[in-house]
């Protein structure tokens, strides 16, 4: 699917002015970062004076800490508690049925809005953020979803905008070597975003969906946990002819991995850190339900050749800076090859009754 840019039209004189007067609500998920949840939060007080009618939703994903505590007492603070809700749930069912919770609240509300804007916890919004996102869904009226700019706690520019995984795209992940990705003529997974423009797909840490949108194709998937959720929605989105794009204004400083400990800057240890199991399932299931089980056991069988060439490079001693990934192999043989249930969805349509357990907790798929 192609990449082009869009044509806007010219940026507000302030980028606090009113963007729209329909309905925008901010879901948070918090999973035992309070401290971060509570900064957050805070940052979205001056989006707050912009908008006619802005919701927050504070979700505690069954921290079973004291964060259900301290967003209790944070959300009844007089600058918080006319227009920031809290929801504890239960349990821990990953980011995707966290926010399906949230958002089937917010649907069963009188005054349903119109815009959803995921945050996470761990993200620190600029001002007028949340306000161009909801601009450019006003602007582009068949656009999904639109995604902000992350940038690094140092200010440099992080990955948000992304070509959808494929088989090659596997492969070259597995190899990890730049002449084959050229060779092959392997699009980079990362998309600069000089501008506004169309992609594939853009990170969930902060994004807005059209609740129209959400309607048509449904929320996340529930028989994921974590990981590459929002990719899968993203890849619904667009197949139904919505199209999902980012917008580099909307800028948000991200830490990343705050809740999981996983994320993708550089580290100083010499063997590179060990994704959780639930990684390689939610890919596994991304190709099932994206491509179906033949092209997800492609995929799986595309990294492990890839993997070969890496390791067979790292024998004769020419992946030098490469650190070691041995367990990788041991875990993607384990968890990345797809099955049966991979290709059965498990998405609910956002004004459906909330369920009790994700689809994934409740049939073991993990």
């Amino acid at each position: 699917m192609g990449h082009r840019p869009l044509t806007s039209r010219a940026d507000r004189a302030a980028a606090g002015a009113k963007a729209v007067d329909e309905g925008v609500a901010v879901i948070i998920v918090n999973y035992r970062t309070p401290e971060l949840t509570k900064a957050c939060l805070s940052g979205l007080l001056s989006e707050h004076s912009e908008f006619r009618d802005l919701r927050v939703l504070v979700v505690d994903g069954g921290s079973g800490d004291n964060s259900a505590d301290e967003l209790t007492r944070l959300v009844a603070r007089p600058e918080f508690r006319d227009w920031v809700e809290f929801l504890a749930l239960p349990i821990n069912g990953g980011f995707g049925w966290a926010n399906n919770q949230a958002v089937h609240r917010l649907m069963a509300s009188s005054d349903r809005p119109q815009y959803i804007h995921l945050l996470n916890p761990d993200a620190q919004i600029e001002p007028g953020a949340v306000v161009r996102l909801a601009d450019y869904l006003n602007r582009n009226p068949r656009t999904g979803a639109v995604g902000s700019q992350l940038l690094e706690p140092d200010g440099s520019l992080s990955g948000s905008a992304f070509t959808f995984p494929s088989i090659r795209g596997e492969f070259s992940r597995g190899a990890r070597t730049g002449a084959l990705e050229r060779l092959f003529r392997i699009p980079p997974v990362s998309i600069d975003v000089p501008q506004a423009m169309e992609v594939d797909w853009v990170t969930g840490a902060s994004v807005m969906f059209r609740v129209a949108a959400l309607q048509e194709v449904g929320l996340f998937d529930e028989g994921i946990f974590l990981y590459h959720d929002e990719v899968e929605l993203m890849w619904r989105m667009r197949t139904r002819g919505w199209t999902v794009a980012i917008e580099p204004r909307s800028r948000v400083r991200h830490i990343g991995g705050a809740a999981t400990g996983v994320h993708g800057r550089d580290s100083d240890q010499s063997i590179q850190p060990r994704v959780p199991a639930y990684f390689y399932r939610s890919r596994a299931r991304l190709f099932g339900l994206t491509r179906g089980r033949s092209a997800a056991a492609f995929a799986f069988l595309a990294w492990l050749a890839g993997h070969a060439v890496w390791s067979a490079r790292r024998f004769l001693g020419l992946a030098r800076g490469g650190k070691p990934v041995d367990h990788q192999l041991r875990d993607h043989l384990l968890k990345a090859f797809p099955r049966n249930h991979d290709v059965v969805a498990s998405a609910p349509r956002p004004d459906a009754p909330p369920t009790r357990a994700p689809r994934w907790m409740t049939d073991r798929w993990l």
